[in-house]
């Protein structure tokens, strides 16, 4: 498990992280979102040890973390760290080399990454020859090459199409099965909430969410569903029962009392049929803006 105990940082007069505290629990895939600025690249370099904190330590099966930890260490930073004008197999080796892996292993290592994402046919061409998002999967393989201890990838699916971010997916997965803690910063809530077992959620360099999916749903405002026969409308006059969206026979309502469903429900069926009246399951678009609203 990694654990991130109280850290922060400032950058001059600006507080770019704040006391943020969590966990990334081995076998799981911990999604880490929030909006730009809010600190979720300086908290994932402050994990890598590229930044140090002003206050508070990263942890490492329950103690302080070391350089040598760290070197075992799977890491994707959002800039890319390719050589444009060196081939892809070789600067892929080189830095498997420094990672500690042999020659041969390192080799291994990549020619399987490159042959899974699809780019073992491109394995001889030059970094600046590719697209950006053959570039990106060219920087998977770099952070996950031989066997990463645990895995801090930021902003990984960025310009993947739909087949490359499933083949990433699966490869995740495998290190999740053998007890490999992921932390993986994303922009894309859909993906995360289809991926992550579990979500931290950052915003202005603090953390206002964290937990499961369940839990954060468990959290937020319960909303339903209501389909009629005729129009909707009347819902946003109706005491008790806020509207949050409505288009011509359906209405997404949150019940602010505790007996307004039975008066909606009673309301709507005075006026016609009911073809629907549901509990949606929050998304994770919705929490997302109501904790960091």
């Amino acid at each position: 498990m990694i654990e991130v105990h109280g850290v922060s940082r400032a950058f001059g007069e600006v507080r770019a992280v704040d006391g943020v505290s969590f966990a990334v629990p081995g076998g799981e895939l911990t999604g880490f979102v929030g909006g730009n600025g809010a600190g979720k690249t300086t908290t994932m370099r402050i994990v890598m040890g590229l930044l140090a904190p002003d206050d508070g330590e990263v942890r490492w099966r329950g103690r302080p973390v070391t350089r040598a930890d760290r070197r075992s260490f799977g890491y994707m930073p959002e800039e890319r760290g390719l050589y444009p004008k060196q081939p892809v197999l070789d600067q892929l080796v080189y830095l498997g080399r420094l990672r500690g892996l042999s020659s041969a292993g390192a080799r291994a290592s990549v020619v399987e990454h490159l042959e899974r994402l699809g780019l073992a046919a491109r394995a001889k061409d030059h970094v600046e020859k590719l697209s950006l998002g053959n570039q990106q999967r060219v920087q998977i393989v770099a952070a996950l090459m031989g066997q990463p201890q645990a895995l801090i990838l930021d902003e990984p699916f960025s310009g993947l199409d739909p087949t490359a971010v499933d083949s990433m997916a699966d490869l995740l997965r495998e290190h999740t099965s053998r007890g490999v803690p992921v932390l993986f910063s994303s922009h894309q809530l859909e993906l995360v909430e289809r991926l992550c077992e579990r979500l931290v959620v950052l915003s202005r360099g603090s953390v206002v969410a964290a937990g499961t999916a369940e839990e954060l749903r468990a959290g937020s405002t319960a909303r339903h569903r209501l389909v009629l026969g005729t129009d909707a409308g009347w819902v946003r006059d109706l005491p008790g029962v806020h509207a949050v969206d409505v288009a011509g026979p359906s209405a997404l309502v949150e019940l602010l009392e505790p007996d307004a469903g039975r008066r909606l429900l009673t309301e709507a069926l005075s006026r016609g049929d009911v073809r629907e009246f549901s509990l949606q399951r929050p998304s994770l678009a919705q929490i997302f803006r109501e904790v960091t609203a």
